[in-house]
């Protein structure tokens, strides 16, 4: 049926949890990644979502490097696919069933610890636009994001994720958008929305919504560009 209307998939969500916070073993959700893996290949996508797992009672050191030997292993068959393997960090806030990794640097070094190219990050502006300093670390971050998420708040997450509609909370979203452009960022933005204020809405208008403040997003870096180049 995707196949059939013409979209295009922008990622396979989700794999992970090699750290045994959900229940199962490592064993298993490596196998359980493998499936994704292939599902996103038949998919046409080249990019799967991974999340860690909480630390689940693990040293941190222990956790990363199960989460390591995870990624290394599903990296051959993620080449021969075509598939980057696309680590999402989150918010501290909200972060505590899905993963250990909260933080920008602990991210960007897992990542340098594995050194493949088919092993890249998550930007979600949700979890990682809150950092006041943030924007201008993009030129950095940029060649390692595979996908980015964008989602707004009005404040930091206590437990649960809350998200808002676009531009109607305090992340900049239209400076990250700009230098992740002015970089030549050239992938899929998702648009994610959930939480408390999400479910408020119908489905249809969210997406009329989410729909026009992208296009907004895009059409303001396209004037400033312009009025540079003029």
């Amino acid at each position: 049926m995707v196949a059939e209307s013409g979209l295009r998939v922008s990622q396979r969500l989700w794999a992970g949890g090699f750290t045994g916070s959900d229940g199962r073993t490592y064993r298993e959700s490596v196998e359980d990644a493998v499936e994704a893996r292939g599902t996103a290949a038949e998919l046409r996508t080249d990019t799967l979502v991974v999340y860690s797992g909480a630390r689940a009672g693990h040293t941190y050191n222990h956790a990363r490097r199960l989460m390591q030997d995870a990624l290394t292993e599903l990296i051959p068959t993620a080449v021969k696919l075509g598939v980057t393997l696309a680590v999402e960090p989150m918010h501290p806030g909200c972060a505590a069933e899905w993963t250990f990794l909260t933080s920008l640097d602990d991210t960007l070094a897992l990542l340098e610890k594995i050194a493949n190219p088919r092993v890249k990050m998550v930007l979600d502006t949700y979890h990682l636009g809150q950092d006041p300093g943030f924007v201008e670390r993009i030129p950095d971050i940029a060649p390692h994001v595979a996908i980015v998420q964008l989602g707004d708040a009005r404040q930091p997450p206590a437990g649960e994720q809350n998200r808002c509609r676009l531009g109607e909370g305090t992340i900049p979203l239209m400076k990250i958008v700009e230098a992740l452009k002015s970089t030549g960022y050239d992938g899929y933005y998702d648009v994610e929305l959930l939480g408390e204020e999400i479910e408020t809405f119908d489905y249809p208008s969210l997406l009329e919504h989410a729909k026009k403040a992208f296009e907004q997003l895009h059409a303001n870096y396209q004037s400033k560009t312009e009025n540079s180049i003029a």
